[in-house]
């Protein structure tokens, strides 16, 4: 019998025979990263403890099949139910099994591909310029000496200087100031934020200071490194988001922390370490040292802005939906783990409603939705959708739940946005044509392919507009080219994109499932309801709008006449349709630079009346009405 500590554990009889090891060592490969974990956890477990990034889409629920590693040494249990679908025979004789599954049962070396932590992004989007006017502001004062006859304070004598600003001072900065002011011989610049003496350096650096501007998204995270002097941007940087492991929409993150009461911690930490990062590495772009940035703005939804800040967002996910607040108190750079200027102060954008995001405050005010006549209609598109209608009278805001079939999640050859992804999908009843991101053989179908293969196939009549393939005669009558590529896969009738073997070997093809397309379905009836209802809400048509901006990067590549043809936007000319960008980083920009923008962003909570859809009683039957596709 050997001690808990020990490597093996008697068995329940008490007989002394050992049942097997109480701990199993693991090495992860590549980088050779031992661990050391408890007997039979999972793999994918076992990873997140001890910060290894698998790829996952549902956190770890088996859902998305994603989380592919490779056990070597002939160390892989018994294949799963689940492992047998996802993968060949020859895979599983190889050691390739879904991390969610595998389970620690002996010593292991265990390879995870690498994670893609830069999924294509958009960087910029739509936004108006602005009056340059920073709420950081930087004074070369040349103070006179104190004497006998001239013994006013320290701090009085900074802030007489500043007369055209009358801040007040930050107890951080006392602590050091009078050593700062007799080293430099009181030639110092003052840095005022707001309201506030933050710092006071010494010399002349007044043409010395930054802000970075944050975009915190579910999947991808943007950081843009501005000079607050000329308004210009310096660097910009985007990354996965650290918290990708726990799953890929804000549910699956609000239920981590509720099943486990540590989730939070580590949620908020992966959140700050991604932010951290980012900073680091526009700051080191664009030639500026970090303590000179001395403001960050952040806009992110109400559930990556909870968990930044590590408030719980446990009743975010729950009806009635409710936020800890619209918004925040003061709020420190420190306090989101950017190690920025010690004293740097962060503007964290306000959320219309638990759903409608501090994101969409920033879009709406860097697309100027509030003070244009013409009726807009403004669709950020992901898992949980966004929608705002209205013009500078009025503006009603809504969230429809589109899933995650936009980011490839829960599609079955489906992969975020990065190298080896089909993004765009162009059919002739002849051929079928890719193209695949990075130029490289394609691996899998993003978000904006699998809107493209949809319409292509809809548009050629090869699924109907209830949604299902049509039978293999009629294939072949209306498309003869691409006939042979509708074909079974099991029991399951698939559209094959492209053969990674031969031709014929559809289980190593990309295709297109008759899943996969209803998940489409499902996406585009949510979003369609919602910009119906809010037309409704306004007494108006779908003809009456008069433009569509398509946010977020996953708008950025969609087409806009393929999101006409299926229904996800009101159809109207598709060059009324607009690509908008990551148009929440250009809030999130204008808030640094101009203080006057920043009070219009705080006016938007105020102007907007949030729509709540899930205690609509007709929502379901307006949701089945839109789940056909246009003929």
């Amino acid at each position: 019998m050997t001690s808990v500590d020990g490597a093996v554990a008697t068995d329940a009889d008490g007989t002394g025979h050992p049942a097997g090891p109480v701990r199993v060592d693991l090495v992860f490969e590549p980088g050779a990263r031992r661990v050391r974990v408890p007997h039979g956890v999972t793999l994918f477990d076992a990873a997140s403890w001890n910060g290894i990034a698998i790829d996952s889409t549902c956190g770890g629920h088996g859902t998305c099949k994603k989380c592919k590693v490779r056990v070597l040494d002939d160390g892989a249990d018994t294949p799963s139910e689940l492992d047998v679908r996802a993968f060949s025979p020859d895979e599983l004789r190889q050691g390739w099994r879904l991390a969610c599954r595998a389970q620690a049962l002996s010593d292991s070396r265990v390879d995870v591909p690498p994670l893609v932590t830069r999924p294509k992004a958009a960087t910029v989007g739509v936004g108006r310029q602005v009056i340059l006017r920073p709420a950081v502001q930087k004074r070369y004062l040349e103070l006179a000496e104190p004497s006998l006859s001239d013994q006013v304070t320290d701090a009085e004598r900074v802030l007489a200087a500043l007369d055209d600003l009358e801040p007040r001072i930050d107890l951080g900065v006392l602590r050091t100031l009078g050593r700062v002011l007799r080293a430099a011989d009181y030639k110092v610049t003052a840095v005022v934020v707001d309201d506030v003496l933050i710092g006071v350096e010494p010399g002349d650096t007044s043409a010395r200071r930054f802000g970075i501007a944050f975009d915190l998204g579910t999947t991808t995270v943007v950081a843009t490194l501005l000079d607050l002097s000329t308004g210009t941007p310096a660097a910009v940087a985007s990354v996965l988001n650290a918290q990708q492991p726990f799953g890929a929409d804000v549910i699956s993150r609000i239920s981590a922390t509720m099943l486990d009461p540590a989730a939070l911690d580590r949620l908020r930490a992966l959140a700050q370490e991604t932010l951290a990062g980012l900073a680091a590495e526009v700051c080191a772009q664009g030639g500026a040292d970090p303590a000179e940035v001395y403001e960050v703005a952040l806009a992110g939804n109400a559930t990556m802005t909870h968990l930044v800040l590590g408030i719980d967002p446990e009743p975010l996910g729950m009806a009635p939906f409710i936020m800890a607040t619209r918004l925040f108190p003061e709020v420190l750079a420190g306090d989101l783990g950017i190690a920025v200027h010690p004293r740097g102060r962060a503007v964290v954008f306000p959320a219309f409603g638990a759903y409608v995001g501090g994101d969409i405050t920033a879009g709406l005010l860097a697309s100027g939705m509030d003070r244009d006549a013409r009726i807009r209609l403004f669709v950020d598109i992901g898992t949980n959708c966004e929608i705002v209608l209205g013009n500078r009278e009025w503006l009603l805001a809504t969230a429809a739940p589109a899933g995650p079939a936009f980011e490839g999640a829960a599609i079955r050859c489906g992969m975020r946005a990065a190298d080896g992804a089909i993004e765009v999908v162009t059919m002739t009843p002849e051929k079928c044509e890719l193209t695949v991101i990075g130029d490289a053989e394609p691996a899998g179908l993003c978000g904006s392919g699998l809107v493209d293969a949809v319409t292509g196939l809809v548009r050629l009549g090869l699924v109907d507009p209830s949604g299902r393939f049509v039978p293999e005669e009629q294939a072949a009558a209306l498309a003869p080219g691409l006939a042979g590529r509708l074909t079974r896969l099991g029991e399951e009738r698939v559209f094959v994109l492209h053969w990674l073997g031969a031709p014929g070997d559809v289980a190593r093809s990309i295709y297109l499932s008759q899943r996969d397309v209803r998940e489409l379905q499902f996406a585009k009836a949510a979003i369609a309801t919602g910009w119906r209802i809010l037309l409704e809400e306004a007494g108006l048509a779908p003809g009456d709008v008069q433009q569509v901006l398509l946010a977020g990067s996953f708008g950025s590549y969609l087409s806009p006449a393929n999101a006409i043809r299926l229904g996800l936007v009101p159809e109207i000319g598709v060059l009324r349709v607009v690509s908008a960008g990551n148009v929440a980083g250009e809030g999130a920009k204008m808030a640094l630079l101009s203080l006057r923008e920043r009070a219009a962003g705080l006016a938007l909570l105020e102007e907007v009346r949030y729509v709540e859809l899930s205690d609509r009683a007709d929502f379901n039957d307006r949701f089945v009405a839109q789940l056909p596709f246009p003929g």
